[in-house]
Formats: C-alpha cells, sequence, structure tokens
C-alpha cells in the first residue's frame, strides 16, 4: 500500500526525477534506468496503472487542501515563540546554548483540550526513550491509541486524506485505513538488542535517545510541555520557514534532559491530525524519497524512511521516521 523507491509499485507514469533510484516513466525503456518491476507493474490494470499513481501534481494540490482545512490549529494569537540565535550549518553541531530565553514565550493551553491534542498529549508519556528497552504496552495505551485515530478520523483533514488514498486505489474503506494507520505508526519493532523497543510514533512525536544523542522528536507540542518543565533546553535554530502563520516550520537545536539534538526540524502551531496526515501521505506516497509538497502557496519538503528490519501484514513497513526537510 506504499510505494517502495526500487520499485514501480504505484508509480507509473511518475514523471522524471534525478534523485530517483530507478524511474517507471514511459521514456525508462530507451534510457534503461526503469525499476526492475517496470513491466510487471506499469503494463497491467490495477493499483499499479497509471491512473493511481500518485503523481508531484497530485502531492501538491492534497497538500494545499489538507494545508486548508487544518482547522484546529493555532491561531496567531494563540502562540508566541522567541526564535533568537540562527545558527549558521557549521555552527548546528556545538552543543552551545546561544539563546538564553526558552523559545515559547506563550501558548495557549486551551488549544489542549481540544479531543485531537488531549488524546494526542496522552500518548507521549507512554514510551520508554532508551533504545534497546522493550516497550510495555498496557491495555490502556492500546485504548488511548484507538482514541487517538478515532479523534482524528473524526476532522475534515483525515476525511479529506482518505478520500484522496481511496481515490489512488490505496484503500477500499476508512476501516482499513485506520487499522493501517495503527500498524504503521504505533506497530512495535527493534531499533537496538532486540527488544521491541520502537515505533514510528515514538519516533517522530515522543522522541528516542539512541546511542546517547536525541533521535526523532519533530513535535511542537512535546517541545513545549518539556520546555516548560524545564526538561528540554532550546539553544538555537538554523532554518525559519517563509509562513507568517501557522503551521509555522523550525529547525532546532536542543537539548533534553542534558541530551542533544543537532537539527529537529517541526512545524510549530498545526494541529496533531496535520502532522500525522502529512507525514502518511508522503511515507505511502514517496517513502525514502522526498516529498515535495505546497503549503499555503510556498514549497516544502518532507523526507520519510521506511523500516526495513521487520514487517507486518503482508510484507508492508512500519514507519522508520519521517521529518521536515529543513536544509
Amino acid at each position: 500500500l506504499y510505494t517502495a523507491p526500487d520499485s514501480c509499485e504505484g508509480r507509473c507514469g511518475e514523471p522524471y526525477r534525478e534523485e530517483d533510484e530507478c524511474h517507471c516513466h514511459e521514456g525508462c525503456p530507451s534510457s534503461h534506468s526503469c525499476c526492475e518491476d517496470f513491466h510487471r507493474h506499469c503494463l497491467a490494470d490495477g493499483f499499479s496503472s497509471s491512473q493511481d499513481a500518485i503523481t508531484d501534481q497530485d502531492l501538491l494540490d492534497i497538500s494545499e487542501k489538507l494545508y486548508k482545512v487544518d482547522h484546529n490549529k493555532a491561531r496567531p494569537t494563540d502562540i508566541t515563540i522567541n526564535p533568537q540565535y540562527q545558527a549558521d550549518p557549521e555552527e548546528t553541531g556545538d552543543q552551545e546554548d546561544r539563546s538564553p530565553q526558552p523559545l515559547y514565550k506563550y501558548v495557549n493551553e486551551e488549544l489542549f483540550s481540544k479531543p485531537t491534542y488531549s488524546s494526542f498529549i496522552k500518548l507521549l508519556d507512554n514510551y520508554q526513550r532508551v533504545t534497546g528497552r522493550e516497550e510495555e504496552v498496557t491495555t490502556e495505551e492500546l485504548r488511548e491509541q484507538d482514541t487517538f485515530l478515532k479523534e482524528v478520523m473524526k476532522t475534515e483533514l483525515m476525511k479529506k486524506l482518505f478520500a484522496f488514498l481511496y481515490t489512488k486505489n490505496r484503500y477500499s474503506s476508512q476501516q482499513e485505513f485506520v487499522d493501517d494507520l495503527k500498524e504503521m505508526w504505533f506497530g512495535l519493532y527493534s531499533r537496538g538488542a532486540g527488544e521491541q523497543d520502537s515505533s514510528g510514533f515514538e519516533h517522530v512525536f515522543s522522541g528516542e535517545v539512541k546511542k546517547g544523542k536525541v533521535s526523532g522528536f519533530h513535535n511542537w507540542i512535546r517541545f513545549y510541555l518539556l520546555e516548560k518543565r524545564g526538561i528540554v533546553n532550546y539553544f538555537s535554530h538554523n532554518f525559519n520557514g517563509p509562513w507568517d502563520s501557522y503551521p509555522d516550520v523550525l529547525g532546532l537545536q536542543f537539548s533534553w534532559d542534558g541530551f542533544y539534538k543537532e537539527v529537529g526540524s517541526a512545524f510549530i502551531g498545526c494541529s496533531p491530525e496535520f502532522e500525522l496526515g502529512i507525514y502518511t501521505l508522503c511515507f505511502i506516497a514517496r517513502p525514502g524519497r522526498a516529498c515535495h509538497l505546497s503549503l499555503g502557496g510556498y514549497s516544502l519538503s518532507i523526507q520519510t524512511y521506511p523500516w526495513t528490519k521487520s514487517t507486518y501484514g503482508s510484507g508492508k513497513k512500519f514507519i522508520g521516521t519521517a521529518y521536515i526537510i529543513s536544509s
């Protein structure tokens, strides 16, 4: 149900892009650059037929639609940030705190009472952050996952995303989509020592510590809540998106309980369903490759990677990571 970077499954008719490992457009046979399964997928009907391909233009169109229906995002009066020092690329690894004040001057916490926010926040304390430690998932935590997915699927944003994927023959029902979201994001796999110690959701939204460094941790709500408690210390930013409203985008340097994150890109002020939706879209359409989107007329790229060492269902991949390309 997702597009592998070395396969033509779901990519038939995609335009040529130099960064692709192999190609699936009409001219690839003459340039000997087709993926190995080009003939099997692109000369047959079904999921891989050209009308089911998610084109670059499709991604620009659907991302603009999702951006416009993020009804739960922060308003301009809901958040005040203080980005302070902008680091040069060669400074991001210095681990030097060049911003004496917190990043967040003000957040209207009434946002967090919205159902998608409150159910999202309940998920954040469900994880052991250090890789190599087995995750013990309780019945209550499984219920919290289901509640979050139920709440996001009530939103116009996630309904639009499902409708788009349905027209592209990726899912035959909303329940199939929800079931796949649960496996894709919450299914456990091993990042270290063979333990079931990680998931896409933990990595991207809650954050992990691996080999003494912060891994993942790309969510503004998580950052704000930990900064408020004095557990996260903002150092600087190396990238500030062009937006003058929310969601904005920053590339951050920070420490989490003394563990350092050299570049942690994040949407600022978006709803949980917006992030979940945008990352899911890119993971299904362009896993392992840059996924080029349009938000309010501005260009933005997302990078996702599938976890390649284990699968679920009939060979489907978990989300390894998803983040905004901020350099």
